[in-house]
């Protein structure tokens, strides 16, 4: 069963699991159960391309999650690499413009939220980095995608150059805000 921290962990990870017709998008609807001493979100939904229905289970961790865009509080995640983050940090950064200035009320609102995301999952990131190390290694990198993304520039995921990523989309949000 797969362990998540958060709601936001449950929905990145259902988003990184495509239909098995390649749709990535999933309407779902979310319940909690309870399994013996676990509680369960489980999210179901039917594949908007061709109709599939889909369901993911999560045992919850049972440690209260920060509030949403964050995914989970000190630990790293067990679900979703710090490749699979450091992908859906650069995608919604790059969904807005780094500066609000001639947008409009929605779009402000919009580059709020997509930064915001960005800078919690450029925060997952680093929660893979072991206390002493510089870098995140590279056995953290456990989903194709990631491992591709850390054979390309392995240097992207040390401590510093992490850092700096997270503090330049903190400084976009401020503009946000």
């Amino acid at each position: 069963m797969l362990l998540a921290r958060s709601a936001p962990e449950c929905r990145l990870y259902i988003s990184l699991h495509p239909c098995s017709c390649d749709e990535t998008s999933l309407p779902v609807r979310h319940t909690l159960r309870t399994s013996g001493d676990d509680l369960l979100a489980v999210y179901q939904g039917e594949c908007p391309r061709c109709g599939l229905p889909r369901q993911f289970a999560f045992v919850l961790d049972p440690a209260t999650p920060p509030p949403p865009p964050a995914f989970g509080g000190a630990a790293p995640s067990r679900i979703v690499c710090p490749g699979q983050f450091a992908i859906a940090a650069d995608n919604a950064a790059r969904a807005t413009p780094l500066s609000p200035a001639g947008l409009t009320p929605t779009q402000r609102e919009y580059g709020h939220d997509a930064l915001a995301y960005a800078v919690a999952a450029q925060e997952e990131v680093l929660k893979f980095v072991p206390e002493g190390a510089d870098a995140v290694p590279e056995s953290a990198f456990t989903s194709p995608e990631g491992a591709r993304l850390y054979a390309g520039d392995p240097g992207r995921f040390r401590r510093a150059r992490l850092v700096a990523v997270a503090d330049a989309y903190r400084s976009a949000l401020a503009q946000y805000s």
